[in-house]
Parts: structure tokens; sequence; C-alpha cells
């Protein structure tokens, strides 16, 4: 494609995205990430699973991994807030009999009544430590992974005019174990990695930006342009745009 061509490609790119629970399926194919981690989420979770354990999800997007755990039912609890998530889950989580509340992750105040559940868990989203506490019971298990600090951040610098400060800048492995060891929870397991993100496709790195507004901030294809041919010389000189996530898990028990 010339230029031209290719600033249409993206300015339509840019108009679709938008996200569904937390579906990334519209640029599968042209990117990849998360392949190489250490450790895997829903196994350690299964681990210390058991169908009788009342199990909440922090943030669950729009249900969708809290689903493909196979828990009963009658076991789990969600939360969530960004509000079209919210609607996703009152569709489909309600109907399952599954406990579903209007939350944030960063609430003082959690809509559960004390000592609740035998396990919490939480991916990529808010959470508050102290409200994790009094809604575990004695010996629960809080189990997170979280997107790091320096996730992204060189395609931040690729695709940006200005690079923003970190968004989440207490996001390190080290600072939240300390956290909740402070409160009085053991850790368990304790991981941290950072990783390759490839891109294949320019278009898909414009809805990609777009859909991450937190780490993108004021990210446009028409004020990007730019940046963005910049990006393609890169996709066609090498075969791949690369930048790096960074993950960390944690499992603490009361």
């Amino acid at each position: 494609m010339n230029k031209e061509e290719l600033l249409k490609y993206w300015l339509h790119e840019e108009e679709i995205a938008h996200i569904h629970g937390w579906d990334f399926s519209h640029i599968r194919g042209k990117y990849e990430e998360g392949n190489d981690l250490s450790w895997d989420y829903r196994e350690i979770i299964k681990k210390y699973l058991s169908p009788d354990m009342k199990l909440l999800d922090i943030d669950t997007g729009g249900g969708e991994f809290l689903l493909s755990l196979q828990h009963p039912n009658h076991n789990l609890a969600a939360t969530e807030s960004y509000p079209p998530n919210v609607e996703l889950c009152k569709d489909v989580l309600l109907p399952l009999g599954i406990d579903f509340k209007e939350a944030d992750g960063c609430d003082d105040r959690y809509p559960f009544a004390d000592q609740s559940f035998d396990m919490v868990i939480n991916r990529h989203g808010e959470f508050n430590a102290k409200e994790i506490w009094r809604i575990l019971k004695p010996g629960g298990l809080f189990i997170t992974q979280q997107v790091g600090a320096e996730n992204d951040r060189e395609l931040v610098e690729l695709l940006l005019r200005e690079v923003p400060p970190l968004p989440f800048p207490r996001q390190y492995l080290e600072i939240i174990q300390r956290e909740f060891e402070d409160i009085g929870f053991t850790t368990i397991e304790a991981q941290e990695a950072y990783g390759p993100i490839c891109f294949y496709d320019v278009g898909a790195l414009v809805w990609f930006a777009k859909v991450i507004p937190w780490e993108f901030p004021d990210f446009n294809v028409w004020d990007c342009a730019e940046k963005l041919y910049r990006a393609q010389e890169i996709l066609e000189s090498k075969g791949v745009i690369q930048g790096r996530t960074h993950r960390f898990l944690l499992c603490v028990r009361k």
C-alpha cells in the first residue's frame, strides 16, 4: 500500500477500535504476546482451587476468564466497574446464578461481608489489599497476575510524539508484595517477567493503542502519522515491530 492507502487503513482501524469484555480477537494473527511466561495463571489458580471453595474475581472484564475455570456457578462471585462490561456481566453472569456486583477494584469497601471467600483472584485489574484481607476467610488465598509499570514502553515511545510518565509507577512485584505482607499476608508464590510483544501489522498496533488509552494517552492517527510511517518502515525492514511486556504473579495467604 502507498502512504495514502496506509493512512486510510489506519484511520479505519482507529474508528472501529473498541473492546468487548477483554477480547483482542480483532487483531488475532496480527500480533502475539504473553506466550513465554514462566507461569500459567489459570493452572496456578486451579492448583489451589477445589469445588467447594467460594471464589471472587475482581475486575472480571466480561467474565470470560472466570467462566473458563469451570468452577461451580453457585460458588462464584465477580465485580466489574467499566460500564460496557458491567452490562455484559449482567447479561451473561447473573442468569447463570453467579453473584455479580458492580464495583471497582480500588473501592474503599467491597460489597461483600467479612470472611466471605476462600479465594480472591484478579487478573490485570485494580485491587484494595485491605479489603481483600477483610473478605477472605482465614487461610484464604489471593492470586493475581498484574501488568507491570514498564509494560509496552518501547511501543509508547515508538508511537507518541511526547512520551508520558509511567501510568502506574507502583506496579512492580517487590512493591505490591511488600504491601500485602505488611498487612499480614504470607507469600506463597511470586514471579516477575519481561517478554516480547510482536506486531505484524501497523493497523493492529493502531487498534491496540486506541483500546489501551492509559498506556497511549492522546494517541490518534492524524497526530501520530509520521510515527506510524516510521513504524511501517520498521515492519517492512524487519518483518516485525517488537516491544516488551512486563508482568508479575503474586499468590498470598491470609
